[in-house]
């Protein structure tokens, strides 16, 4: 096994530039999660590592070995995409050792892999079947299978949940993370759900437009994020953000009615700043009415409770246990000020 690491590595597409000087590594048996929007270049990035997608510039690693132009069978790294792509003639034993089987490898050794493979991912009652005849998690187990006969140094799994269903998904996930605590390879998962990143992951890489924002681990960046937009895309419900103005050492936000005593360096006066608060740092308050319940989502154990204020400005609330606000409620909201973040308007930096 190794790890990986990616040195001003750049993409350009004719003249549009889609990855941006990448520095990065990623530690030998390492789970790193690629996150970021649509369009951010995460899969463009993942593709490059499996050499699916030319290096413009830039160099690329996998342990000692310059891989930045070796062709992807030399790589000694297999892909998990998020469509199966099995044969549907072949049993579940031939899709998996099919690729050993078109190298040349002898059939008891092919054999004795897909045994190996099928044992990991439980699926030795299922040897025999056609894909037909399994489900969308069987499916995908049998494409991880594929990729685990080979016996890579690194896993890229693109997307691979994402056409399964939402119990399905939760299945798949445990899968994954017991996979990889057993074989202890390194890995490397786009996503775009934020729950797989913040489970699977030993390390998150939040991109934004083919650039890195920052690297760490999952709950490293939500309680301590660079930037409002690694704030605002690490957590679900995603951070509230409300305008406010630094005045008497002080930020004065509308939308509160009230001037909140932050305990960060504030910029001179009259600066514009964002004041972040998690939706679970929030209490709803009786006595002021600053807010109108629009809308809430009850989930079982918590709901989520959707406020306007007089100015416009929309934040959500966290509620617990049986606690349900009904809509058109007027209410006030209450946080501890050390909860919350503060962001410069302009930069979108926090401060600190």
């Amino acid at each position: 096994m190794s790890g990986v690491t990616l040195s001003n590595v750049i993409k350009r597409y004719g003249q549009v530039q889609v990855i941006h000087g990448i520095d990065l590594e990623i530690a030998d048996g390492e789970f790193c999660v690629f996150v970021g929007p649509s369009g951010c270049g995460k899969s463009t990035l993942l593709r490059m590592v499996a050499g699916l997608e030319e290096t413009t510039a830039g160099r690329m690693s996998i342990g000692a070995r310059d891989v930045t132009h070796e062709d992807p069978a030399e790589r000694g790294v297999a892909m998990v995409f998020q469509t199966y792509a099995l044969y549907p003639h072949m049993t579940v034993a031939e899709n998996m050792g099919f690729g050993l089987r078109m190298n040349g490898h002898p059939k008891a050794e092919i054999r004795e892999k897909v045994a190996e493979a099928s044992r990991i991912l439980k699926l030795d009652d299922y040897l025999k079947r056609k894909p037909a005849a399994l489900s969308g998690g069987q499916r995908q187990r049998v494409a991880i299978g594929r990729a685990i006969v080979r016996g890579p140094e690194v896993f890229l799994f693109d997307e691979p949940l994402s056409n399964l269903d939402a119990e399905l998904r939760v299945e798949m996930r445990v899968e994954i993370a017991r996979l990889h605590k057993e074989i202890g390879a390194t890995m490397i998962y786009v996503t775009h759900d934020q729950v797989e990143a913040m489970t699977l992951a030993d390390k998150i890489v939040v991109l934004r437009a083919g650039r890195i924002e920052q690297v760490g681990a999952p709950l490293d960046l939500y309680r301590d994020p660079d930037n409002r937009f690694v704030a605002g895309f690490i957590g679900s419900p995603a951070m509230n953000f409300l305008e406010g103005t630094v005045r008497n050492g002080a930020v004065e936000v509308p939308a509160l009615g009230r001037a909140v005593p932050v305990p960060v360096r504030l910029p001179p006066e009259g600066t514009t700043v964002i004041l972040g608060l998690r939706p679970e740092h929030l209490g709803l308050v009786e006595g002021d009415e600053s807010f109108t319940v629009e809308l809430t989502e009850a989930l079982g154990g918590v709901s989520y409770a959707y406020l306007v204020a007089g100015n416009g400005e929309r934040i959500i609330v966290e509620e617990r246990g049986d606690q349900r606000s009904r809509p058109g409620r007027r209410v006030g909201i209450t946080f501890e000020p050390e909860r919350a973040m503060l962001f410069d308007a302009q930069t979108e930096l926090r401060l600190r």
